[in-house]
């Protein structure tokens, strides 16, 4: 998360007093940010991608403010929303292009720590996304945590900070969600029946 724009801080306290126009200024405000944000991201997808981080973040804004107004509580959470939709967007990407391409086995993702996981394909990234569907029913803040940092870009400071919890617990809560996405997404071992 970028450090403390005063915009960006106005905007949220004007949108949450009702201010309609203050969406507008949010997005503005924090534009650049997000921007880099989705660069990042984009830059751990497959080679080739061909979806560019000024669409991403065009996309975004019409996620995040096309809609009813969302009562933004603070940088951190407006930052965790767009982390939250930012994913989302990327697998309906991914889930489109395997529309149109509609053949092959599926791949597996294998998960490394490169700062974090892994660069998945479109395959992967679906199989990414529904395991961590599964971990959020088992562990709704570790499948959180890997949101922010994964999709998110967080660091462990502004993901504790978003989730409210300790660098420690969010080490702890990373080495668990990795650990058991990497046996969500490893091929079964043994011979088929």
């Amino acid at each position: 998360m970028p450090p403390e724009d005063p915009h960006l801080t106005q905007a949220l306290a004007d949108w949450r007093n009702g201010d309609q126009d203050a969406g507008n200024r949010l997005f503005a405000a924090a534009y650049q940010e997000l921007r880099r944000l989705a660069a990042w991201r984009l830059q751990r997808e497959r080679p080739g991608h061909t979806l560019q981080a000024t669409a991403l973040v065009n996309e975004l804004y019409l996620k995040m403010f096309g809609g009813e107004p969302v009562n933004w509580q603070d940088r951190a959470h407006f930052f965790a929303v767009a982390a939250q939709q930012m994913r989302r967007l990327l697998v309906d990407y991914a889930r489109a292009g395997l529309a149109e391409k509609r053949g092959g086995g599926r791949v597996k993702l294998s998960l490394t720590e490169v700062q974090g996981l892994a660069a998945p394909n479109e395959e992967a990234l679906l199989d990414l996304d529904a395991a961590l569907s599964r971990l959020e029913a088992l562990d709704p803040r570790a499948a959180r945590i890997v949101e922010l940092r994964y999709f998110g870009g967080a660091t462990e400071q502004e993901t504790g900070a978003a989730v409210g919890v300790s660098v420690a617990t969010v080490k702890r809560d990373w080495d668990f969600a990795r650990t058991w996405l990497i046996s969500q997404l490893r091929p079964p071992t043994g011979d088929p029946i």
